[in-house]
């Protein structure tokens, strides 16, 4: 399928700091980018510019938001299958993989997506270099606690798509960065902290981390701290609240400290009980920006200490419970190298073997998969892309139709069962005749928007010689700059040394910070905002976030090789937050919003009210058991 000129220069365009002319920009994109362009080959992972949730990914699902009886749904029946799924994300896919397994290899399934890539927010991004073929992952990011929290179904699943947890462990090198000497660290910007500087040698453990405890090359915490740009008034609380000894709730009783953590959030708790100033607290806001896709204003002191922030060691407090626990735990380091991204090409090469040769793990990785063959009349199973659902419903015959856009115009197809494995939010749009009830239970699931941005360095030496390999930054755009998981496999190297080029990834989260907006509201509001952004606007951004961190450790523009902005404007599934939500309403809700609605099956992440993939399997599991059990 052809990509458009104006989706190739949107692609390769590096910035006006670069000073390239679009014809210099074309001499020096990669042969895999000028082929796109001239639609000889469509290979959607090798293109950079503006990702992710991309422009033709949502237009027509907005417009069926605006005005559903704008389309034309009067058509024939085209083509009739088994079962029809909507979504291509690791639920969609799982989903045809246990279909198969369940009824039969000779089904026949068509997935549809409106993406111009499979795998939803699993999505593979790379970077041709003078040194090689960079890999990384623009959406869904590792393993989540595997051997702690996964679910029999889904430690089912990704054993029979090839994961071996042991020999996945093995591939990242837990010791790469600590032996080079780096540690994580903070950036403090000059226009909230009079400054611009970095603070190497954070001593903490953080939630999902891959570093070993002892190997953080952290200093103590009095050191740390001392070189904060705040007042010593700060310091001297900043150093009390991260020694974490004081009971702050020390008047109350046990079943009134839990009331308050979980019904207070964790920015006025700093303010209120320890007394922060206002700059002391901005340098914890954006903390859980990587981990929840909020600051700290709009989650609860109980979220707060399942993301491992202070003050709450003095309590005397019930133990987490296991899943948080685990997350603190486990290493993070179930990850490959384009992350999430190999669950899904493991999950389309056993649906669809003519896509890609090799049968492991390993030989996944640098796989080349040829998207032609996604969609041929002879396989069982077909994966259609660039197709927007608009229309599901049962027909006489109790079978579905589906009614999905693409180019230009509505086609529809008909099956025995569908599968609604996309966004939840969309599905009362897309299904009108499901209950009312069910309807308003499935948009209570806000997606928080996010952006997971991938810059490829031809250099890393900065780093080093700040001393850092992973940075928080409280005030910054992107609240996270980091160097990609040191993971090798599969005849894929990542870099050895600083001279090696090297992927960032870059977290920005657009939130209404200190607005009193609960996370739901600051949700849409990001969201808008998020859409309204250009490449170009992200672009300026980056560079000069990036200029203001390592300028003074030889930084320069001309580092940078390549950028993706992978946005997800719908991105984390939504999950009850105590300083908004009751809980036991919301139990009732995630049972409402995932009931099978006659053939038609609700999965993906989003109907488990999670952000993770293993949350996406199970549902792909519900959902053919559901399917059976309808057959019995």
């Amino acid at each position: 399928m052809p990509i458009t000129r104006r989706d190739f220069l949107n692609g390769v365009a590096l910035t006006i700091a670069t000073g390239l002319t679009p014809l210099q920009q074309l001499a020096n994109a990669s042969e895999y980018i000028a082929a796109m362009a001239n639609g000889e080959d469509y290979y959607p992972p090798k293109l950079t510019g503006l990702r992710g949730s991309h422009n033709g990914s949502f237009e027509v699902a907005h417009r069926l938001g605006r005005a559903a009886d704008s389309f034309d749904l009067s058509g024939d029946v085209e083509e009739t299958y088994d079962l029809i799924i909507v979504g291509a994300g690791i639920s969609g896919l799982a989903a045809a993989h246990r279909y198969l397994e369940v009824f039969g290899e000779n089904q026949k399934i068509l997935i549809l997506d409106n993406h111009d890539d499979f795998g939803g927010h699993a999505k593979r991004n790379e970077f041709v270099t003078e040194k090689g073929t960079l890999l990384t992952y623009g959406g869904s990011e590792s393993l989540q606690s595997p051997r702690s929290v996964y679910s029999a179904e889904a430690t089912d699943f990704i054993q029979k798509i090839g994961v071996d947890l042991t020999e996945l462990e093995a591939q990242f090198d837990v010791n790469f960065y600590p032996d080079l000497g780096l540690s994580r660290g903070i950036y403090f910007d000059q226009k909230h902290f009079g400054r611009h500087t970095i603070v190497a040698g954070d001593p903490s453990h953080n939630v999902a981390d891959d570093v070993p405890r002892g190997r953080e090359n952290g200093r103590p915490y009095a050191e740390f701290v001392a070189d904060f740009p705040v007042s010593s008034s700060d310091k001297a609380a900043l150093l009390a609240l991260y020694e974490d000894q004081t009971d702050y709730l020390a008047e109350m009783t046990h079943e009134e400290k839990t009331a308050y953590l979980d019904h207070t959030s964790y920015h006025d708790f700093l303010r209120d009980r320890v007394k922060l100033s206002d700059q002391a607290i901005l340098v914890f806001q954006q903390v859980p920006h990587d981990f929840m896709a909020v600051g700290i204003d709009a989650i609860s002191c109980s979220d707060a200490r399942a993301c491992t922030l202070p003050g709450f060691g003095g309590m005397n407090l019930e133990p987490l419970d296991e899943e948080a626990q685990a997350a603190i735990d486990d290493l993070y380091i179930h990850h490959f190298p384009d992350g999430n991204a190999s669950l899904a090409r493991l999950t389309v090469r056993r649906l669809i073997p003519a896509v890609a040769n090799g049968k492991t793990m390993h030989d996944v990785v640098n796989a080349r998969f040829d998207y032609d063959a996604l969609d041929r009349a002879e396989n069982n199973v077909r994966i259609r892309l660039n197709s927007t659902v608009i229309h599901v419903e049962h027909n006489d015959e109790q079978a579905t139709e589906v009614v999905y856009y693409r180019d230009g115009k509505a086609h529809k197809v008909k099956a025995n069962a569908t599968i609604m494995a996309c966004y939840n939010m969309m599905i009362p749009f897309i299904v009108p005749s499901l209950p009312e009830a069910q309807k308003a239970a499935m948009r209570r699931n806000v997606k928080a928007p996010l952006v997971y941005t991938k810059v490829a360095l031809r250099d890393w030496s900065c780093f080093v010689k700040a001393g850092v390999s992973n940075l928080y930054c409280p005030s910054s755009p992107y609240s996270t700059v980091k160097l990609d998981y040191p993971v090798s496999m599969g005849g894929y190297t990542h870099a050895q040394s600083p001279t090696d080029p090297v992927v960032l990834h870059m977290i920005y989260v657009p939130t209404m910070p200190s607005s009193g907006l609960p996370a739901t509201r600051q949700a849409a509001m990001g969201r808008a905002h998020l859409l309204g952004m250009t490449f170009e606007d992200h672009e300026t951004i980056i560079r000069e976030q990036l200029s203001h961190m390592f300028t003074p450790y030889g930084f320069q523009q001309s580092d940078i090789v390549g950028i993706t902005v992978n946005r997800w404007s719908h991105g984390y599934a939504y999950y009850p937050n105590s300083l908004f939500d009751d809980e036991a309403e919301f139990e009732a809700l995630m049972a409402v919003s995932k009931a099978p609605f006659g053939n038609i099956f609700i999965a993906n992440s989003d109907s488990e009210w999670g952000a993770y993939a293993h949350a996406a399997i199970d549902a792909a599991y519900r959902t053919v058991d559901e399917i059976k059990q309808g057959r019995a």
